[in-house]
């Protein structure tokens, strides 16, 4: 019986390795009980052993608390001051507040509510106390023409609440006048040095002409109520942190739709989602926090920087001399016919493993072709530590740790759809993603433990200085690398010193897979890691790359498997499949000629019992294939053709009988790999050494510990039999 279960799917970054790094990235991820603590813990992992990885349950509530101010939205009339506006004046009844022609200000704590129009004039909080102001709009139309139509210079907190049944409007000029020009403040259409909450179930406008919609200073917390924001700059800011209860969200901004701020406060600057829907449509980033970003809930519509359609276009490293994607020139496949993938080697791309593309920066340019104002962030630690200047449009970013313990997402961006420079930790929630970049980049350790991660459109899947895949249903279609473990960041070292990528293969960084369910469909490498990677559960599926410049598998370590379930189809030229130590048995089988796509291979025991039946999605030359059903001193068949009656997921038949198929080969099982081609086991034999991939050696030599006795490479063409 077929015991593969359906695949899922993987991540992806590009690495080149012209110049090797001298300084291998700190994977370890601090923990702490701040803003800022590690969704995901690991500790350095050497090469060849399991990574010590634990997922953190962070929450939201860990980091922000709604106190009974915050969710109150209820007020009597009969200790409220009413505010009520006409045009350029306005007239207050009760205490507290005074009015000046078409300015209204605010100096003792209470409830104030406001009504009507105020068509060029301002609503002033100075509470020169820790007083509280309750702030209820109901059905107000503010507008200014120079300045902010809030602009709430002090107070203990404000809270807003947006009457039930009621729209509220309030829209900026398109320029300022400052009564103190140094100061530029305030700088949005709703603008607090406050702590600020909206709550309540009415509907609030707001048109920031100047720069951004609704800023804090300090805490900017939205427990409630129909939210629509159209802003020059960024949607919502909050300094300290951004907290989202509930609320239905749209957002159209020039800059970031939701920012924190602050970063000189390792316990601030950060955003908590507890649930709300969310429709943003941003020239620069999403959700941007700047420490950390928690969400639990909620359903998202994202698309930045015109979406992954308006990317800058990158060529991936495929047929390139040596796999500029962290492969290197290993050991050839047999050459008995000499299939179609082989070629000689093209001339040597330029340094940045992209064959002429540029190296990677800061990626997701704007977008040429927007009307948008794409505003030019300079870089920071959050983005990039370097001096220039660039331009970030990804989805969910954070300086620190991204943790998503639900929700439904959907990401278009034309940069990273997950960006994490630590970590970043999925335990469930929903995705489909399409990136022009990255599908999920964290610096340090991407951890996948649950929910449902479908990546349809990106330059590499999923990328970490580690990666753990413990469960969940992972799919990633990528045009460079699926899954790639790398030795940390992939801007700062290249940006700063010239070289042209930090990634080197340093051996400590760890692919791990114990769960769930991966399936990669690749034009790069398809699971690829410069250090080593650990199998010893789930299933791991890989349609890899069709030329001979990169591999379904490729790593400079180890590959050790124990368990789960692993089926791979993809070009020889580079082939790898699990190393001997491995305690659970593989078999690599490589043909003389391309096999076409969506033709079977099915491998069966001696007893008719099917080990695996599989169809893969492009043309193959090779296939590797790990089971637990797989017995030292067995008989086995591998046939190609036919039919099965079983149902395919990911290309994998479960259950079901095959028949019809043509016989390739029979063969015993003695080794931990079997290294098969048309005419029988053959032996694995050391290849060609490094060549321009990942720190891998010299070309022509260079002895990798996954070579001869490890049985990490294919046999060359003299080892034909």
């Amino acid at each position: 019986m077929n015991k593969f279960i359906m695949a899922s799917k993987a991540g992806l970054i590009l690495l080149l390795a012209a110049v090797i790094s001298a300084c291998s990235a700190t994977n370890n991820a601090s923990t702490s009980s701040s803003a800022s603590a590690a969704a995901v813990t690991t500790s350095a992992a050497t090469s060849g052993a399991a990574a010590n990885v634990q997922l953190a349950s962070v929450k939201t509530a860990d980091l922000v608390t709604f106190d009974e101010e915050d969710t109150t939205a209820t007020w009597s009339a009969d200790s409220a001051t009413t505010i009520a506006l006409n045009g350029a004046s306005a007239t207050v009844t009760g205490a507290g507040a005074t009015a000046s022609g078409s300015t209204v200000t605010i100096s003792a704590g209470g409830t104030y509510v406001l009504s009507g129009t105020l068509s060029d004039g301002q609503i002033i909080v100075d509470v020169q106390d820790d007083s509280s102001v309750h702030l209820v709009l109901n059905g107000v139309e503010l507008a200014n023409n120079d300045s902010a139509p809030v602009y709430i210079k002090e107070a203990g907190k404000v809270i807003m609440t947006l009457e039930d049944g009621t729209e509220n409007t309030v829209t900026d000029g398109a320029a300022y006048v400052f009564a103190d020009a140094a100061a530029e403040e305030p700088g949005a259409a709703i603008f607090s040095k406050a702590d600020l909450t909206i709550n309540g179930t009415g509907t609030l406008k707001v048109t920031g002409n100047y720069k951004d919609g609704v800023s804090s200073k300090d805490d900017l917390k939205i427990v409630s109520g129909t939210i629509e924001v159209q802003a020059a700059d960024d949607g919502l800011v909050g300094k300290d942190l951004v907290a989202v209860q509930d609320g239905n969200i749209t957002i159209k901004a020039e800059g970031d739709g939701i920012k924190s701020t602050n970063d000189e406060d390792a316990d601030k600057g950060f955003i908590a989602i507890a649930g709300g829907t969310f429709d943003i449509t941003a020239v620069n980033d999403g959700i941007q926090g700047e420490t950390s970003l928690v969400i639990d809930g909620g359903t998202y519509n994202l698309v930045t920087g015109g979406g992954s359609a308006n990317a800058e276009v990158k060529t991936n490293d495929e047929g390139g001399f040596g796999g500029m994607g962290g492969g290197g020139m290993r050991g050839q496949a047999p050459a008995s016919g000499g299939g179609t993938d082989q070629a000689a080697p093209p001339e040597m791309p330029a340094a940045d493993g992209v064959a002429g593309a540029t190296a990677e920066a800061e990626p997701g340019a704007a977008p040429a072709d927007s009307s948008a104002k794409a505003s030019t962030e300079t870089a920071t630690a959050t983005d990039t530590a370097t001096d220039t200047e660039s331009t970030s449009a990804k989805g969910l970013k954070a300086g620190g740790d991204i943790t998503v313990n639900s929700g439904s997402f959907t990401l278009d961006s034309a940069d990273d759809a997950l960006h994490s420079n630590s970590n970043v930790s999925i335990t469930d929630g929903e995705f489909e993603i399409k990136a022009g970049d990255d599908g999920v980049h964290a610096d340090s350790l991407t951890a996948i433990a649950g929910g449902t991660v479908n990546i349809t459109k990106s330059y590499e899947g999923i990328e970490g200085g580690d990666i753990t895949i413990s469960g969940g249903d992972t799919h990633v279609v990528a045009s460079d690398d699926g899954i790639n473990v790398s030795g940390g960041n992939d801007e700062n070292a290249a940006q700063t010193t010239g070289e042209q990528d930090q990634f080197s293969s340093s051996g400590s960084s760890l692919l791990t897979i114990s769960g769930g369910t991966l399936t990669v469909d690749s034009t790069g490498d398809g699971l690829d890691s410069n250090g080593s990677i650990t199998m010893s559960g789930g299933t791991a599926i890989v349609n890899g790359p069709t030329g001979d410049g990169n591999g379904a598998l490729d790593y400079d370590g180890t590959f050790e498997n124990t368990g789960g379930y692993l089926v791979v189809a993809g070009s020889a030229g580079m082939l790898q499949a699990p190393s001997d130590a491995s305690s659970q048995y593989s078999i690599a089988m490589t043909f003389t000629d391309s096999q076409e796509a969506g033709q079977l291979v099915n491998l069966q025991d001696s007893d008719g019992n099917t080990i695996a039946t599989f169809a893969p999605s492009k043309t193959y030359r090779a296939v590797v294939i790990s089971s637990p059903d797989l017995k030292e001193g067995g008989s086995y068949t591998l046939s190609t053709g036919g039919t099965s009656t079983g149902t395919a997921v990911d290309g994998l038949y479960a259950d079901g009988a095959y028949s019809g198929g043509t016989e390739v080969v029979s063969f015993d099982i003695s080794d931990s790999v079997t290294w098969l081609n048309e005419s029988g086991v053959t032996t694995a034999t050391q290849g060609m050494g490094g060549g321009m991939g990942g720190g891998r050696g010299g070309f022509g030599g260079g002895a990798r510990p996954d070579r001869g006795t490890a049985g990490g490479t294919p046999p060359t063409g003299d080892d034909v039999q």
